[in-house]
């Protein structure tokens, strides 16, 4: 019996050793993946020729971390600035030196799930991983 339970437990650990790194491995490239498109959007919304980030930007970068494997629709952006500003309004972009905020948000999706072998608790199911940055505009009216 005591066999039993130790090829049990040795089995465990076995898989969580084996899989656990892969699992990782992929948040840590989602993780990658929705910073360099927050650092893309950032550059091209706050050039000299937008001032902002809107809905056709957000629409176009949904697509994109679509085809790496993200679920388009769980994928929350948030834009913000430092003066309150709207920076989503193509109508009113936001002037040279104002800084322009976005925030990309995904969920875990159960990824670290396997870490239960082990009697790791995984982020709960509202935790989200994201990409965060801000770029001072340089749009000149």
């Amino acid at each position: 019996m005591k066999q039993l339970l130790v090829f049990v437990l040795f089995a465990a650990m076995f898989c969580w050793l084996m899989f656990s790194p892969i699992y990782k491995h992929v948040l840590v490239i989602r993780q990658a993946l929705l910073q360099q498109e927050t650092d893309y959007l950032l550059e091209i919304g706050a050039s000299g020729k937008y001032g902002y980030i809107d809905g056709a930007m957000v629409a176009e970068s949904r697509n994109r971390l679509g085809q790496y494997g993200f679920n388009a629709a769980s994928l929350n952006y948030e834009i913000a600035t430092t003066t309150g500003a709207e920076g989503d309004n193509a109508q009113a972009p936001v002037t040279r030196g104002v800084g322009i905020r976005l925030s990309i948000t995904y969920p875990y999706e159960n990824l670290l799930n396997i870490d239960r072998l082990i009697g790791i608790q995984p982020p709960s199911a509202n935790a989200r991983i994201s990409g965060r940055g801000m770029k001072m505009s340089e749009y000149v009216p």
